[in-house]
């Protein structure tokens, strides 16, 4: 999914709003199951316990201003694509490795399908990123694609280095240099708890967004950046919290696309298509 036109281009003052409120009310529900939708009240008392203002939020007879309606609605729309949305897209490793047949067996691949890092009756193909690698491929034709990169992200200029991001990433197209697409795969099935791992894999999409930010601002180079995410148990029933934040991060501009679980199959064929006709106009 991309982001809501209404939220992408908000301030970062805004953003600094969504998680204050967020910290001090909270992201979800607590035994509900559901995502959690501050109300003006809640906000007024958080913000007292803070000794920050709300006159820029509300009036003292709680009449919003342009500010406080976006921040509103935009909790309101958090909390509704959220519960009527992504919920429904993730998948558990059942479903994912239904999926990940299917494709198998319709695609006939060449490209790797590697296995997870679980051990025993767990022992299996790590699911999502065989169907991503499978679909990029059935839809580049002919195009090189680097489904496993060993070595940073490089942007280059006049034959010398330009940027090169802190992190490996999961994927680049058509290369991890000078890349057209790059991407981050978040998936784990089999998982028990929501460990930090999980977490710090949350945080490590923010520090890419936030040097592709720089590339793009400083540099006018664009990299489109896209995070696919799946696993039920994990990011719904121990994760909506850090749900909330990567929706967050998708209208903060950090990623230009996410996918949740079965999402994967429908948009990520489109976006491999556009990534081969940007490859063929450059030619």
């Amino acid at each position: 999914m991309k982001a809501d036109p209404r939220f992408l281009c908000q301030s970062k003052e805004f953003w600094a709003h969504v998680r204050t409120v967020s910290q001090e009310i909270g992201y979800t529900k607590r035994g509900a199951g559901t995502i959690l939708v501050p109300s003006l009240d809640q906000i007024r008392v958080a913000f007292a316990r803070l000794s920050l203002s709300v006159e820029h939020i509300a009036d003292v007879n709680n009449r919003l201003t342009e500010f406080g309606c976006m921040l509103l609605d935009y909790f309101e729309f958090r909390a509704n694509l959220l519960d009527t949305t992504v919920r429904g897209n993730l998948m558990d490793n059942n479903a994912s490795e239904a999926a990940f047949k299917k494709l198998r067996k319709q695609l006939k691949p060449r490209c790797v399908l590697p296995m997870n890092k679980q051990k025993g009756v767990k022992r299996n193909h790590a699911f999502l990123t065989g169907i991503v690698n499978m679909l990029i491929e059935s839809n580049i034709g002919d195009a090189s694609c680097d489904y496993d990169p060993r070595s940073l992200t490089t942007l280059t200029h006049d034959a010398m280095p330009l940027r090169t991001l802190s992190r490996r990433v999961d994927g680049a197209f058509p290369s991890v240099v000078n890349p057209i697409a790059i991407w981050e795969i978040k998936e784990y099935y089999y998982t028990t708890t929501f460990g930090s791992r999980v977490a710090d894999g949350v945080y490590e999409t923010l520090l890419d967004g936030h040097e592709l930010e720089e590339l793009e601002t400083a540099a006018r180079r664009k990299v489109q950046h896209v995070l696919m995410v799946d696993d039920y148990f994990t990011w719904w029933e121990c994760g909506r919290s850090y749900l909330c934040r990567i929706i967050d991060m998708l209208h903060m501009g950090y990623i230009d696309e996410v996918l949740f679980g079965r999402e994967v199959i429908d948009r990520l064929p489109v976006l491999a298509r556009e990534w081969k006709q940007q490859l063929d106009n450059k030619a």
